[in-house]
């Protein structure tokens, strides 16, 4: 398969994955982890001081007697300071739908003189039961003050109208309070010009929130709703005490102008809500937010947004989101094909997980939520499936490799065999390559005499012994074993990959050569065995040469095998072979002319002069390697160096 096709496919395959799951609200909790983190990680908003939030504390509480709930009288006294020191609104998040004595005619007095004062009701859910308004204040004064939670009572969403049980459309509470502030600078609610379904405050269309928006799948959106944007953490809103207002111990700078909302901040009024950032505290009350100001936090959006300074949130449409998973996709799997390192490949994926969360960050600091955790599961999971094929794709060629070379060699060819491969495996065989080799043929002397003579089981561990050995021998020397023929073998050094230069060519020569003299020792060794057990012992002839020959794989798809096509491989064969009566030791090693140009200083040899070899119309001339020179022997005159040269350029 091409790689990109493979890639792609398996991009596209994730993709889809990643769609249907997110159907499934598979990743929705998570997605909103990671909102609230980027809500965190957002640099802090000024205090507004357009806001004042006055709680209702367990110390106030404790001061008025104890009760949970205090009496009308204290609400009207608070009321008729505020408005005495000019608040330009008031907002009650306290339900008055009962009296509390003493003091409720007094509280009905100030509600009904006054239309800067905001109540509030609850329309209830199947948790919390609906709560009347205050009777004293008109309806056009009164909001809900419901809230939408996400999975763990998360408050991320502000309800801005919301249908009553009597089919009335109905302002939320912090809204009204907005409103009613925004009319003093000349903004008044109206209608988009847009789409006349959707409220205009100022410059700024409140685009109601979609099932689907950001990371929200089949959200319950009933209603008018907008993200909640938070100006920040409770501090940035300020907030006195109840007992201080009335006390006269806060300046009225502080209310002078301002939208003033009152509510329970007492933990024993159970007024609470988890907000976004309360995933970074520890201590149960510190991550909840009180309830007013929460409120506060919806009312500080609408002013910011109707006057220009904060923007709302925005979304990518379906079709786009799609778009950026198989983005993110089609780099994971990029990446996992491109690099192959384990480490490097980690390295990668770490950085661009990296770069897709500081992406993500980037937009959210300007107002866009976009799929991170699809996104970023896309990306893993495209690269795990790339990763895996190419595993998989891996061992397979591992063992066409192996079956194709049909023997072993040693761990650093089979290390640079494996590390090539991409160069080696052509349309599942190896193709045909001219190169220099060094071959190197074996054979036992007389084995056929000894198998005669013996059990075919016998003579088949024997040769198993032997066998061993040779190739422990060629294994040493980077050889690669050909083919095993009965009692011989054919090793070529110098394959599967090409060595060119005269340095390299040489090199294999001299490999071929001293492995061949390792192979004498330890058939030595092995004769000193074979003696000890009354064994019959073993004479072998060693033929080596140097030339060039086309190696790769021949045969079909059922039957492969690596070949080594060339008239050097009968050359090789027939030194072997040749004159099997003249061998005065156990292990008769034959070069020629053309391998022994190639050797060093190290070697002593024995000249035979010109030679017909079986087959050849040209004779040979070839040498018996006799052994390894003594170190700091006299060499008898050879080739010089320059011969070594002569050689390669003549190939």
């Amino acid at each position: 398969m091409p790689e990109l096709a493979m890639v792609i496919i398996a991009s596209t395959i994730v993709t889809g994955f990643l769609v249907s799951a997110r159907q499934w609200r598979v990743f929705e909790l998570f997605e909103l982890v990671a909102y609230d983190r980027f809500v965190q990680m957002r640099p802090p908003q000024p205090v507004d001081s357009r806001l004042l939030v006055i709680g209702v504390t367990e110390q106030d509480l404790q001061d008025q007697g104890g009760k949970l709930q205090l009496p009308d009288q204290v609400y009207a006294r608070l009321l008729q300071r505020l408005l005495a020191q000019k608040a330009r609104v008031i907002g009650l998040d306290i339900y008055r739908d009962f009296p509390v004595e003493p003091g409720h005619a007094e509280l009905v007095q100030v509600l009904e003189s006054s239309d800067r004062i905001i109540g509030i009701t609850r329309l209830g859910d199947a948790k919390n039961p609906p709560v009347d308004p205050p009777p004293a204040l008109p309806p056009e004064q009164v909001g809900f003050n419901d809230a939408t939670q996400d999975v763990g009572g998360v408050i991320r969403r502000s309800i801005l109208y919301q249908e009553s049980t009597q089919g009335e459309i109905l302002s939320a509470f912090s809204l009204l309070l907005a409103e009613r502030y925004l009319l003093e600078e000349g903004i008044e609610s109206q209608a988009s010009r847009d789409n006349p379904n959707y409220l205009q405050l100022g410059a700024t269309t409140f685009v109601p929130l979609s099932p689907h928006d950001g990371s929200y799948i089949n959200a319950d959106v009933g209603g008018y709703q907008i993200l909640l944007n938070y100006r920040g953490r409770q501090t940035t809103i300020p907030q006195v005490s109840l007992g201080e207002v009335l006390n006269g111990r806060v300046d009225p700078a502080l209310i002078r102008d301002r939208i003033v909302l009152i509510g329970t901040t007492a933990s024993s009024g159970n007024d609470f809500a988890y907000t976004p950032f309360s995933s970074d505290r520890e201590d149960d009350l510190e991550q909840r937010m009180p309830g007013v100001v929460v409120h506060a936090q919806m009312v500080s959006q609408f002013l910011d947004a109707a006057l220009g300074q904060r923007a709302l949130f925005w979304f990518w449409s379906e079709t786009e989101e799609i778009l950026w998973l198989s983005l993110w996709s089609l780099l994971g799997g990029m990446l996992a094909w491109t690099v192959r390192h384990p480490l490097l490949l980690a390295l990668g994926a770490a950085a661009a997980l990296g770069i897709l969360f500081q992406v993500c960050l980037l937009l959210f600091l300007n107002m866009g939520w976009v799929p991170l955790i699809p996104a970023a599961l896309g990306f893993l999971f495209s690269g795990g499936s790339v990763v895996t094929y190419t595993a998989q794709q891996a061992q397979q060629q591992r063992r066409m490799v192996m079956r194709l070379l049909g023997q072993s060699t040693s761990p650093q060819i089979a290390e640079t065999l494996w590390q090539r491969r991409d160069e080696l495996l052509e349309n599942g065989k190896l193709p045909g390559q001219e190169l220099t080799t060094t071959l190197l043929f074996t054979d036992l002397k007389g084995f056929s005499t000894i198998s005669e003579q013996y059990p075919p089981e016998v003579v088949f561990i024997w040769l198993n012994e032997y066998l061993e050995e040779m190739t422990g021998a060629i294994q040493n020397h980077e050889g690669v074993i050909n083919k095993f023929t009965g009692d011989g073998v054919m090793a070529v050094f110098g394959v599967p990959i090409p060595h060119e230069s005269p340095a390299e060519i040489a090199q294999d020569a001299n490999q071929a050569v001293a492995c061949a003299l390792e192979m004498q020792e330890r058939l030595a060794q092995l004769n000193q065995r074979r003696q000890a057990t009354h064994c019959p012992l073993f004479k072998m002839r060693v033929g080596v040469f140097t030339g060039p020959v086309v190696v790769g794989s021949l045969g079909s798809k059922i039957r492969l095998e690596y070949g080594v096509i060339g008239d050097s491989v009968n050359t090789a064969s027939r030194l072997e072979s040749f004159d099997k009566d003249r061998q005065t030791s156990d292990c008769r090693i034959l070069i020629a002319r053309q391998t022994l140009n190639y050797l060093d200083e190290r070697y002593q040899v024995e000249a035979w002069g010109n030679v017909p070899l079986k087959g050849k119309e040209e004779p040979i001339e070839v040498f018996q390697v006799l052994g390894r020179r003594p170190e700091g022997g006299v060499s008898p005159p050879r080739h010089s160096r320059d011969r070594l040269t002569q050689a390669s350029e003549t190939r």
